[in-house]
């Protein structure tokens, strides 16, 4: 299964955007799907997951209340809403696909090309 994320772009601080995660094949119940984010010489930090199976979700602390991982089953898609974006959440964005759950980059061997997020001041 392949992962193609998209929905990035260039928004004004307090904007929103979703980003998708499309998978090329079915994700089972059992899989967990992570968002990732990634600055400019900086290691890649965990955003938020969700099971598959039973949509629990997992936030990281800085984006809990302004962000929501979201998904449709029957598209094998996952989704970021982000909201009230600001300046310091400009990266590049990825989604990953693994068996468990972590926030960490290894925990996932699966990957898709990321996306752009600005954020204008």
């Amino acid at each position: 299964v392949q992962l193609q994320a998209s929905g990035g772009g260039l928004v004004q601080a307090g904007s929103s955007l979703r980003l998708s995660c499309a998978a090329s094949g079915r994700i089972f119940s059992s899989a967990v799907v992570a968002w990732f984010r990634q600055a400019p010489g900086k290691e890649r930090e965990f955003v938020a997951a969700i099971r598959w199976g039973s949509g629990i979700r997992y936030y990281e602390d800085s984006v809990r209340g302004r962000f929501t991982v979201s998904k449709d089953s029957a598209k094998n898609t996952a989704y970021l809403q982000m909201n009230s974006l600001a300046p310091d959440d400009a990266d590049v964005y990825y989604c990953a696909k693994g068996a468990h759950y972590g926030t960490t980059r290894d925990t996932y061997p699966t990957w898709g090309p990321g996306t752009q997020v600005t954020v204008s001041s």
